[in-house]
This record gives C-alpha cells, structure tokens and sequence, in this order.
C-alpha cells in the first residue's frame, strides 16, 4: 500500500513540477490519473493483480502523470521501471525531455537509459576494419565513402556510436557492414568492450528507467529476460498500448522461403568445408554434425518444395497470395513440419558452437583476416535462413483441427521465383498473459484511444485481460473544452462511399471546405481515390501538398512555411497521417475525412480472424470491423485539437455516419465537439 509518508512525496513533487513547467495549467484529469495509477500498482485494488488500462485524452499530460506515480514508488519499494512506447517519437521525447526534466525537477535519485535492439548499434572494430582494409569490403558505389570521418565522430563522441545519432543516413547494405550483430561484435573479445551496443547494456544495470519500444520488450520477454530486468521486480508502463496486440502479433509471426532452399545450403555446404581447413581439428566433431543437419535439412525441404510446384498453377493462378482455409495445410507439409523444426533446431544449436568456436580463433588472431570476415559474413546470413526455417516449421508442427489459433498462406515473390511460407497466430492473449502479466510487479498500459466504442472490453480480450479480476480501467477525457474548440460538420451527400459516383461527388464538394485562409488536412481511405481527387482539384487551380510526393518530413516542412506566410496550405494523406502526426495551433484548423476509415478484410490474417469469428457462430463485420474503424475514426479526429488553444473544424464526407445504424455509436465515441449533422 501507498504509505502516508510516500503520498506526501508524490504531492510534493507534484508541487515543485508545476511552479517550474513552462505555461503549466492546472489539470484534473492529471491528478486524477496520479492517484489511480499510484493506488494500481500499490496494490490497493488487488494485492496480487496490479494491472490498470488508463485511455487519457490529449492534453492531459500521461506522461508527466505516470512519472509521478510509478518512479516513486518503485525507487522505495526498490523495483525497476520499464517504459515501453510504439513510436520512436514518443521515445525520444521521453528520453530527451521528459525524463531529464523530471529528473531536475523531482529531486529524485534515479536514473534513466533508453534501451535498443543490437541492431541500432555500431561495431567500432568493424568500423575501424573498414577504414583499415579498404580493399577487402570496397564496391564502386561505396569506394569513395569516408569511414575515418565516422571513426573520428566517435572518438569525439559527436556521434553516439548508433544509427538513430548519424547526421547523415547510411545506406542499409552499408550500414550491416558495421553493424553489431553478436558474431563480430562479442563482448568477450576486449577488442569490443567498448563498443557502443556493449557500453549502452552496461548502463541498464545501473539505470532506474528503461525506455524500450514494444517489439524489444517482447523479444526480451520471450528470450527470458536476458537484458531487461525480470517482471516480477518491474512495473512496466506501456505507453501507446492500443499498438500492442498487432505488434506482438507481427513479434510472433514467422516467414520463411519454401522453394529455392538449395542456393542457400549448397552455399552452407562450401562454407563448411572452408572452416574445416581453417579451424583446429579439435572442432572437426562440431563442424561435421553441423553439415549433417545442414544435409538432412536439404533433404526434407526437396519434397516440400516438389509439392509447392505442383500447387503453385492452381494457388497464384490470379493473385500471388494463397490463404490455408481454416489453417489446414496440404498433407505433405503437414507430415513433414514436426521433422523440419526439430532439425532446423539441431543446426541452429550446432551453428551456436561452430560459431563461438570462431570467435575464440579470432580473438586469439589465429586466422587470416579477409577469410574469416568473408566466413563469419557468410555464417551470419546462414543463421538467418536457419532460424526462418526453424520459426516457420515450429509454427506449422502446432496442432490447429479442433480449433484454429493461426492465419497460414503463401505468397509469390515479385520476381515470381520463391514461395514463401507465412504463420501468423491469430490471438497473442495467451502469450501475453504467459509472459508480462501473469509474473509482472505491475503493468500500466495506456493510450489516447484504448477504447471502442466506449468499451475496454476489445481490448481486454485481444491482450488476455478479461480473466483478470484486479485489472482497473479508467478513462480520462481531455481538458479541451471540445463544444467550443470544434465544430463536425457532416454535410448533405448523394451518394455513399461504396458507390461509383462518389470520387465525383467528391471532387465537387470538397472545394467548398477547403478555405483560402486555414490549414487543412484531408484524409483519404486510398492512394487510388486520393490521388483521382487531387488530380481533379490540381486542374481546379488548387495547390496540394500530396503524400508519396516527397518524404513526410519534407511536406510538413512545406505546410508548415506556408502556414507561417499566412497562405492556404492543404495536405493530402491516408490512413498513416491520422495517427502520430501533431500539427498544433494554425498548422491545422480545418480537418476533413472523406469516408470512415473501414479496412477492408483482404489480407490472409484478416480473412482468417474473420473466417474464425464465423466458425464460433459471430458476426466478423461487428465484432471486429465496426470496433477498429471506430477507433482509427477517433485517432483521425485526434489530429484536430493538439493544445488548450487550438481551434478548428472536422468535416466528414460520409453519410453512413447518419443512415446505418452503427453510425450513432461510432459518433458517440467522438470527442463532444458541437454537431452541425445535415440531415
């Protein structure tokens, strides 16, 4: 429980905050979400299940309210925080404003580091092996680039030895030249022991606060905590929860080629006769039984892909991707599944030891230079097939006839050559329960759009939380003063969106909401319809700022300039500028969506979640599209009111807001702005 000693501190710090916030305002809904989410993870609700879902509406300042009550706490009940967010945006705002601020602020002794997948990170000694041995890596396109550059910017540490610090970009096939991944980059070697990656987990046993995005703390968890600390010495904040399902979905998921597996295993083959007249012959047993999986591997994918050439005419006939109905694959690929995890199992055990192996060789400098970085090249490309190969199979082995738990298909590549296998489990509840909620101190997960329709009860199912008793829900509206600040406008149509007639009627009525002195921003369900109108509205004389015609970063650059000059600016975008995109004060006054935002159901795992759905005896088109288009609308509408003083406008050009009967409900879980409804 919360001691009286501890809640003075919490209002204490609360106190000191406010008098040094810049512009602060005094806002209920942050204290209200202080003293909820304080009393969660104290254990005043249920002493074993600390577990809240909090949606807090712009402007409530989350951030600031879940730092005061969460870093207090753990730092006297000595536990550690993780702060997990979806976007590197909010990372970085936490970790370079936030955080520190309230560090300064609070007077608390603690500290912070944010955490990222090795892959982030730079290898110095790879770095230096570049600019060292121009001639064994140098290509054409990169022979000129200037690797001592680099290597000085991190001796003098104007560069933080990781890709998101580099001033200027590098290119992907050059960035994994240099790139710590744990074949060259091995902390044993003290070549690398100060290597950035290896300096940067240093840090996290020391540190109070872990920032992390999603993907990295489930890895972790999955892995079985081998960088963060264990969930039951953790509370854990997750931030921008609503992503959290779909992205541990994406987590859990597998791929893996089907056809064409013999390039890549007679290159194995080469590359393991090269090790055995480099390496001792101490490691001749390892290197043997690594070729004999590799071999057995070859012999078990040859049928399967017999089988995919048989399927394939009938499978892509018309399209280049073919679903499994109800999961269930052919007979031969079903058989051989089991088999084919195991053994890509043993390989990836054996490729463990050859590889270390190699490591103390190198270490030890007992191996020529170019060789051995062309084989722990080839190595490294190698692990990747083999752990694809091993996670698919894995995947496939699971029973699914009693009930159906997975979306499998396969999908021609572009060049029409490789098939390549997809699992993907339709529900990550169980995981998520198995590994966060089931051992964790306290979990917090919160969001601006949690709900659906007003109710938690979607997103309870989708993370495991519905046979949870101790988990609380609270939702916090915005301290926007919404009937005063906006106006939505849903005006007259003729025709609805599913009908041809509408991209024209579209182009006639847009114009009549786009006017000449405001900022606005228009949201398109489709590049197709966006790209039609905004073709149309170009011959009308009118200037757009179109996605897909520059980069992101280069049209808000544009918007924003001719904001400042006091002209009309209009911004064309889909579905990825109605979430994340923060356009405050005149950057955005008038927000237009021309249809709601209902995705339609043509990828494998949404045909499967909805083939699923049907088989219990549900409705797919209410139990999951109303719900997630209602949401995505809330977000779209999100974009309008940033700060306490904006104001502006939404119009939505989609009548069946007014004629179908889920449009009442979908209204209702807007923000209160005042309604002109023209019908």
């Amino acid at each position: 429980m919360l001691t009286e000693q501890l809640k003075s501190k919490i209002r204490a710090i609360h106190t000191r905050l406010k008098t040094t916030l810049p512009n602060y305002q005094a806002r209920a809904g942050q204290n209200q979400l202080v003293a909820e989410i304080a009393k969660i993870i104290s254990g005043t609700y249920h002493r074993r299940e600390r577990i809240g879902l909090i949606e807090a509406g712009t402007g409530t300042g989350k951030s600031l309210a879940y730092m005061l009550a969460v870093i207090p706490y753990a730092l006297a009940q000595k536990k550690k925080v993780v702060i997990a967010t979806a976007t590197v945006a909010l990372q970085e705002q936490l970790v370079n404003k936030d955080l520190p601020f309230f560090q300064q602020h609070s007077k608390l002794n603690f500290e912070f580091s944010l955490v990222k997948g090795r892959q982030r990170y730079a290898c110095i000694e790879r770095l230096r092996q570049q600019q060292k041995h121009p001639e064994l890596f140098a290509t054409v396109q990169d022979a000129a680039f200037d690797w001592q550059q680099l290597l000085d910017k991190w001796q003098q540490r104007q560069w933080l030895g990781d890709r998101d610090t580099l001033s200027s970009p590098l290119a992907e096939d050059m960035w994994q030249r240099i790139v710590a991944d744990p074949m060259h980059c091995h902390k044993g070697d003290r070549r690398h022991a100060t290597c950035p990656f290896h300096l940067a987990r240093a840090e996290i046993a020391t540190a109070d606060v872990l920032v992390v995005n999603h993907a990295l703390l489930l890895a972790d968890l999955a892995s079985g905590n081998s960088i963060l600390p264990p969930p039951e010495e953790t509370l854990y904040v997750i931030d921008e929860a609503h992503h959290l399902p779909d992205i541990a979905r994406d987590y859990f998921a597998a791929q893996a080629q089907l056809s064409h597996n013999s390039v890549w295993l007679e290159k194995a083959a080469k590359a393991i006769q090269q090790l055995i007249t480099l390496l001792p012959a101490t490691v001749m047993k390892e290197l043997l039984r690594f070729d004999d999986s590799c071999n057995e591997l070859n012999s078990l994918l040859k049928p399967i892909e017999r089988c995919i050439n048989e399927f394939k005419p009938r499978w892509f006939a018309d399209k280049t991707e073919h679903r499994f109905v109800d999961a269930a694959l052919p007979t031969l690929i079903q058989q051989q599944a089991e088999q084919l995890a195991q053994v890509s199992q043993k390989a990836l055990n054996q490729l463990d030891k050859v590889q270390q192996h190699m490591q103390d060789c190198i270490t030890e400098q007992q191996l020529p230079l170019k060789q051995s970085l062309n084989l722990l090249q080839e190595l490294g490309y190698l692990r990747q097939k083999i752990e694809q190969q091993q996670a698919l199979w894995q995947l496939y082995a699971m029973e699914q006839q009693k009930n159906v738990y997975q979306a499998r298909w396969v999908e021609l590549n572009n060049q029409n050559q490789y098939v390549i296998g997809h699992a993907c489990p339709l529900g990550v509840a169980n995981k998520l329960e198995q590994l966060l909620f089931s051992d964790a101190f306290a979990v917090i997960l919160c969001s601006a759009t949690l709900t659906a329709l007003n109710s938690f009860q979607y997103i309870k199912y989708d993370l495991g939380l519905s046979q949870f008793e101790g988990v609380q829900t609270l939702q916090v509206s915005s301290p926007f003063d919404y009937p005063q600040q906006g106006q939505l406008i849903i005006p007259k149509m003729k025709t609805e969106p599913t009908e041809q007639a509408y991209t024209d009627e579209l182009v006639l009525l847009l114009p009549k909401f786009l006017p000449d002195d405001q900022a606005s921003l228009v949201l398109f369900a489709s590049y197709w319809q966006m790209q039609q109108v905004a073709e149309a509205l170009r011959s009308k004389g009118f200037s757009l700022l179109v996605q897909g015609e520059a980069s992101r970063q280069a049209l808000l650059q544009l918007h924003s300039d001719n904001c400042k000059h006091n002209n009309r600016s209009i911004l064309f975008g889909t579905q990825s500028f109605s979430e994340g995109l923060d356009l405050p004060g005149k950057l955005l006054t008038n927000l237009v969506i021309t249809k709601l935002p209902f995705a339609v159901p043509t990828s494998p795992l949404e045909e499967a979640l909805a083939e699923a759905i049907t088989r219990k005896g549900g409705n797919p088109f209410i139990q999951l599209t109303i719900p997630a288009t209602a949401k995505k609308l809330v977000q779209a509408c999100g974009r309008l009111l940033r700060q306490e003083q904006d104001k502006g406008r939404i119009v939505i050009l989609d009548r069946r807001l007014v004629s179908k009967s889920y449009g009442s409900a979908m209204l209702n879980a807007l923000p209160p702005f005042s309604r002109n409804i023209e019908y």
